[in-house]
């Protein structure tokens, strides 16, 4: 019999979450024998490598994305170039990952008769506020889908509010963890005298970053400075220094980073200040290592730190923020205590392999049907 055939689709490959996830899913296939490539709509991206080292092809469309009505030409262009190579290639499934790549892909992968074309949805809805043609493009692509497969139970929650889709045409596999997340490693270099609490996350204003800053500087007027460690780069990173510096806060701009396992190593506590999320890989990673956690409760985050594996605050709010990582500073043993639960249960739940099995029984089962 023919090894199964799988396109997986993604927008750009850098150091984002869903294409780490991308990058687990088509190592993992390609360990089972699945005949697995990669298309990118856009360039080359940090994340490649690791592919290209699991032996998976990597196909690049050439997207080019100006703004305004100048970027349709290129759409349609690079359209055409995915129905045709989808065409060529033949894949059985084509699993498209972000919000470009499905809504090109659909239609693409319909003219090409690909027998099944499964889209992702790992984030919630609030990139599309105010922009209704994003919302119909969805809403048109998922009727050319067979399968929705969302990353939180709160993610597909939200899908079947906006998509108005059936039941039976959204599944939910979570986020998975390679098995070198769990592993034991030495903590990364940051000199420091004051606790470390770590936050990996784009420096994007939705993910909450000033709320974390006003936090420690609560903390430090109740007589316990802590070393804020910012992992991630974006748009925030000027505005976010003159804040640290205007309010006296330690804090380290570390930037985009490859040792996220060291430095979680390094942390005493980690924390996820969001305004919004899907799935966090963030939380999901200093779960793995048996850090205490701090997050705000939005999107699929309380999936994850629910009996007491993490501690939960509303966003937004600096005070409730200070609190919850005062209480896991003051008290070590709960803290890690904290951490033993969420690693032992991340083991159980979120391991990269059960991610690609789970993959593979829907991809199966929409084969057969």
């Amino acid at each position: 019999m023919a090894p199964l055939r799988v396109c997986l689709v993604i927008c750009q490959l850098g150091l984002g979450g869903a294409e780490k996830q991308l990058v687990l899913l088509a190592e993992g296939l390609s360990r089972l024998g699945v005949e697995v490539r990669v298309v990118v709509l856009t360039r080359a991206g940090a994340r490649e490598d690791a592919l290209r080292v699991a032996g998976v092809p990597v196909v690049h469309l050439g997207l080019r994305q100006p703004g305004g009505w100048r970027a349709v030409p290129h759409l349609v262009a690079t359209w055409g170039r995915l129905a045709g190579y989808l065409r060529r290639s033949r894949p059985d499934v084509v699993h498209a990952f972000l919000f470009s790549s499905y809504v090109l892909g659909a239609p693409a992968a319909r003219l090409a008769g690909v027998p099944v074309f499964v889209a992702g949805r790992r984030s919630l809805d609030d990139f599309k506020r105010g922009r209704r043609w994003m919302l119909a493009a969805e809403r048109i692509s998922a009727r050319m889908t067979d399968l929705l497969v969302a990353n939180a139970h709160a993610v597909a929650e939200r899908v079947r509010e906006t998509e108005r889709v059936p039941a039976g045409g959204l599944s939910v596999v979570y986020n998975g963890l390679p098995s070198a997340a769990f592993a034991t490693v030495e903590p990364a270099r940051l000199d420091s005298a004051h606790p470390v609490v770590l936050c990996v996350a784009n420096l994007r204003s939705l993910k909450g970053h000033r709320h974390l800053l006003d936090a420690a500087a609560l903390l430090r007027d109740r007589g316990l400075t802590c070393t804020l460690a910012l992992v991630g780069d974006g748009p925030e990173r000027d505005a976010l220094r003159a804040h640290a510096i205007r309010i006296g806060v330690d804090t380290r701009l570390l930037g985009a980073r490859l040792d996220v396992d060291g430095l979680l190593a390094r942390a005493d506590v980690v924390a996820l200040p969001s305004m919004t999320e899907g799935m966090s890989n963030a939380v999901m990673e200093a779960m793995a290592a048996g850090r205490a956690v701090v997050a705000s409760a939005v999107g699929g985050i309380p999936e994850l730190l629910a009996d007491g594996r993490g501690l939960l605050v509303r966003p937004g709010d600096p005070v409730g923020l200070a609190n919850a990582l005062e209480r896991l500073l003051r008290d070590r043993a709960y803290a890690e205590s904290i951490g033993r639960a969420a690693r032992d249960w991340s083991r159980s739940h979120l391991a990269a392999d059960l991610m690609v099995h789970r993959h593979l029984v829907l991809y199966d089962m929409l084969l057969k049907r």
